[in-house]
């Protein structure tokens, strides 16, 4: 695990690895964040995200939006959106989609793909970035707000 003041890096070995970092990143989330998952098909963003869910108590299925745009799940008396704009063509599709209203302080967003929304969105709280390293993947976190900021340093207060 490396880190510096923005920005936070792990090696994760395997998809249990990428499930269990998810559940620590659950305990250093706050409502009102977003977050935007980055990395190519397949690198472990839905992954992360049901590590999330599962570290926030959660135990139904946790799937990927990529047809249905977003998965809303009901946690606590928290509100978490999980999005996936792979399929958007056009980032005016997400003003005509009506997801602004699901950015608000009781919710947690986490979004995939969101530079296909370019233009649409406010800057993320966190940037994850997840790429294939070795067997595994590397995960790169990077604080962008004074929230995200916050919200990270308690993380790294968390970690082992």
């Amino acid at each position: 695990m490396q880190a510096n003041d923005n920005a936070f890096s792990v090696f994760l070995s395997d998809e249990d690895a990428t499930i269990a970092f998810g559940a620590q990143l659950a305990h250093a989330i706050s409502p009102g964040m977003t977050v935007f998952l980055d990395g190519n098909l397949g690198a472990g963003k839905t992954t992360l995200t049901r590590g999330v869910l599962r570290g926030l108590g959660f135990t139904g299925r946790v799937k990927s939006p990529t047809y249905t745009l977003v998965e809303p799940y009901a946690v606590s008396s928290l509100y978490f959106y999980h999005f996936d704009l792979y399929r958007f063509n056009d980032p005016e599709e997400w003003e005509d989609a009506g997801f602004r209203d699901y950015f608000n302080s009781e919710s947690v967003c986490l979004i995939e793909w969101a530079d296909k929304a370019a233009g649409q969105l406010t800057a993320p709280d966190w940037l994850i970035e997840l790429a294939p390293e070795n067997e595994g993947r590397r995960l790169r976190l990077n604080a962008i707000t004074p929230l995200g900021l916050a919200c990270l340093n308690t993380l790294k207060s968390q970690a082992i």
